[in-house]
């Protein structure tokens, strides 16, 4: 079952002097540890088209490590994993300290353990802490999906990923794999906030101790505004002193659920790292985001996949 263990908040030379007694770490199924909180390298990092300034990449993401952002999240498909590689490598913090995620491409067939290892001489690491599929759509069948899992097993069973897991897996997905799996998935990421909380997913992901991690946290705060939670972010980021984002990613960590941001404002990285552990929001509070978050639905990403009234 995954369970939180205390965690420790560096500072920007690599020490660890403040314990955080509301943000720990996240205990996987297969016993590793994650970060609550990470920094994403997708959307505004990410380098598709090859014409993003790369320098503007890795300055940026130097920055965010250096202030104590030492959960990575990277991803092939983002066309900037050399980017990454280069900003440890220029941070200087010891990589035993770091948390690096990379995927898999998610729609397009190829050779996993060779685009795995290509992750990784870009990366110019000898392992990820965590390597995902970042979505099912390169799999035609439940059997397609079974065989990229069995490959993904022996990935980890090499040493070179320390955890696997998906992104973007419904439930259908994850009992596929589940049905031949050796290695169960450590977690899904998803995009999760309070206006796509779809179902009972989560309920699946606890049976099944499956951990959940939140991409586009921010959702409700920023690109679904104005909204229903509009008015109940800033009465608890009054009550607490913070900013709604924080009251945001705030509502993920206190499910259990991994938050992964980011942002080019180093001001405000350091206020998340600094603001979110320093309040919880109480069990009512979680409970009545989620319910005033029902009232509207809206999807940020993979909308090309999903009708417009899915909510899964």
């Amino acid at each position: 079952m995954n369970s939180m263990t205390s965690a420790f908040k560096p500072d920007a030379t690599g020490n660890a002097p403040k314990q955080l007694d509301y943000m720990p770490n996240l205990k996987l199924n297969d016993g590793n540890e994650i970060p609550l909180l990470g920094y994403g390298l997708g959307t505004t990092r990410a380098n598709m088209d090859g014409n993003s300034d790369t320098d503007e990449i890795v300055k940026l993401t130097v920055m965010a490590i250096k202030n104590g952002f030492y959960h990575l999240d990277g991803a092939e498909v983002y066309g900037n994993e050399e980017e990454l590689g280069a900003a440890i490598k220029a941070a200087g913090v010891p990589r035993e300290k770091l948390y690096v995620t990379t995927k898999l491409n998610g729609t397009k067939k190829q050779d996993i353990p060779a685009a795995f290892a290509t992750s990784l001489r870009k990366l110019g690491l000898d392992y990820v802490d965590l390597y995902l599929v970042h979505a099912p759509y390169l799999a035609e069948s439940p059997a397609e999906l079974q065989e990229i899992w069995r490959q993904m097993e022996a990935i980890k069973e090499s040493g070179k990923a320390r955890s696997i897991g998906v992104s973007n897996f419904l439930q259908p997905d994850l009992e596929a794999i589940l049905q031949t799996a050796k290695i169960p998935p450590a977690i899904n990421q998803i995009e999760y906030h309070p206006y796509l909380q779809h179902g009972s997913l989560l309920d699946f992901h606890r049976e099944h101790h499956i951990a959940v991690a939140a991409y586009g946290p921010l959702t409700a705060v920023t690109k679904a505004k104005p909204g229903p939670l509009d008015d109940v972010y800033e009465g608890l980021a009054k009550k607490y002193g913070v900013h709604p984002a924080d009251v945001a990613l705030r509502w993920c960590i206190d499910q259990g659920i991994v938050a992964v941001t980011t942002s080019s404002s180093e001001q405000r990285l350091q206020s998340y790292l600094n603001k979110i552990p320093s309040f919880k929001l109480t069990p009512k509070e979680v409970e009545r985001i989620a319910e005033v978050g029902k009232e509207k639905h809206f999807r940020g990403f993979w909308n090309n996949k999903f009708a417009a009234d899915d909510r899964s």
